[in-house]
């Protein structure tokens, strides 16, 4: 790490957790260590003022978790670069959230991207159009650290000649705290007067700028806050908080967290009413005191994922890529508190399902350039993973405009559908496999 200029403190955070996966940690949190957090406090019911809000928001600044290629999707580039709406990416819409908000409130509202070694370069291309952008001396983003992964087998450094470059991994997002400590922009966001900071993953264009989320967190008092959102049985692979028993904390659990013989627990929507949005709010004062006396290790909860050195090749050495979860920081520190925001905050895209969703007339691009609900209640979409995981596949399939749904309740797509232009879908539509390509001819009215 060092000869790769690996900063110091990233190499001592992962020395501590090296150390814990020689010891045989799994990172693993059961159920019976942990009460159900049942009642934490709900935005829609607090009242916070204009003025609050509006001191609040001047001293908040923006940072949005840019490191994700979106492998899951077939990409090798930032996912937040795809487009989502009239050409624009979720980098252009998190920008433009950004500007809006900055008009309407008088605030300066700086944004910073924590971008991976494979999207900076990208990412800052995008954003050289957005002149006007930076703010004061800040930068436009810091760059998560790089880590070697670590072969299963024997815990040595993993070596694969064919792309040197897949023996590195980012140590989660989790990184966020050592980064922004390391690369100096924790002590520059201070030093320019902020106090505060709001972060969110890049494809969750929900989580836009919040004067009223940023009074209320201030007004708090808390170090630290993380938005929930009510779960649902569709909600079942999100982490969640708890209580630990042992101290009283707050406490993330993760998929990856959880004993595969507890996953009932952890899917029950009815014994975990809440899920993690990982919509985080930061006082920044707290944070740099608590890296700063702790050596910029925290001491979050090990994530022991385990991969294939070659994300495409299943037959490729099985390695750990030793992560955490920037949400864990919810139990180091004392007065850590939680809040119940609305779904409209919550709008990642994980798959391409949810992608033909957003982009598709049952969601509205709002003035705030924010993605909102134009129906009641959002349709299901399940597209056949053997013909539309990968964007290439997903976008030969649907060259044209997403079909409306604003009437649909579902659209199930099984086999190899291609979608001409001006489709409309309503009720709930189910296209079976044909047993070969079929296509869905433009004008095409699915449903009742």
């Amino acid at each position: 790490m060092r000869a790769a200029g690996v900063n110091q403190p990233a190499i001592d955070v992962f020395t501590h957790y090296y150390g814990e996966l020689e010891a045989g940690a799994t990172g693993l949190i059961l159920e019976d260590s942990i009460d159900p957090l049942v009642s934490p406090d709900a935005l829609a019911g607090i009242d916070v003022s204009d003025d609050l809000a509006s001191e609040a928001f001047s001293k908040t600044a923006i940072i949005k978790l840019n490191g994700g290629l979106g492998t899951s999707m077939g990409m090798d580039r930032a996912k937040s670069l795809l487009p989502v709406r009239d050409g624009k990416s979720f980098l252009d819409l998190i920008v433009q959230q950004v500007l809006h908000a900055r008009a309407t409130t008088g605030a300066r509202v700086p944004l910073l991207l924590m971008n991976s070694f494979r999207t900076r370069d990208d990412s800052l291309a995008a954003l050289a159009k957005y002149s006007d952008l930076a703010v004061g001396n800040l930068p436009l983003d810091f760059l998560q650290n790089a880590e070697p992964k670590v072969r299963v087998d024997d815990l040595t450094p993993v070596s694969w000649p064919a792309d040197r470059t897949l023996e590195w991994c980012p140590p989660g997002h989790g990184d966020i705290y050592t980064a922004i400590l390391a690369s100096g922009v924790l002590e520059q966001l201070l030093d320019e007067g902020f106090r505060y900071a709001s972060a969110s993953n890049s494809d969750n264009l929900g989580a836009v700028p919040s004067p009223r989320i940023a009074g209320w967190f201030a007004a708090s008092g808390a170090p630290y806050a993380a938005e929930l959102c009510p779960r649902t049985v569709a909600d079942k692979k999100g982490g969640h908080l708890a209580i630990r028993k042992a101290d009283g904390r707050l406490i993330l659990r993760d998929t990856a967290q959880t004993a595969p013989k507890e996953m009932d627990f952890f899917t029950d929507e009815f014994r975990h009413p809440f899920f993690h949005t990982n919509n985080l709010w930061f006082d920044l004062e707290k944070l740099h005191a608590a890296l700063t006396e702790r050596g910029a290790v925290l001491g979050l909860p090990l994530i022991r994922n385990v991969k294939t050195v070659d994300p495409t090749d299943p037959s490729s050495p099985e390695v750990y890529q030793i992560e955490t979860a920037m949400g864990a920081a919810i139990e180091v520190f004392e007065g850590a508190t939680a809040i119940v925001v609305g779904r409209d905050r919550f709008l990642p895209v994980k798959t391409t399902n949810d992608l033909l969703l957003l982009r598709s007339d049952a969601y509205e691009l709002a003035e705030d350039s924010a993605l909102r609900l134009a129906v009641p209640a959002a349709p299901l979409v399940d597209l056949d993973s053997k013909h539309y995981k990968t964007m290439q596949a997903f976008e030969a399939r649907f060259p044209f405009e997403a079909p409306s749904l604003v009437g649909a309740q579902s659209l199930t797509v099984e086999g190899d559908w291609t979608f001409g232009a001006d489709v409309v879908v309503t009720g709930a539509v189910k296209l079976a496999d044909a047993g070969e390509p079929s296509l869905v001819p433009d004008g095409t009215h699915l449903g009742e």
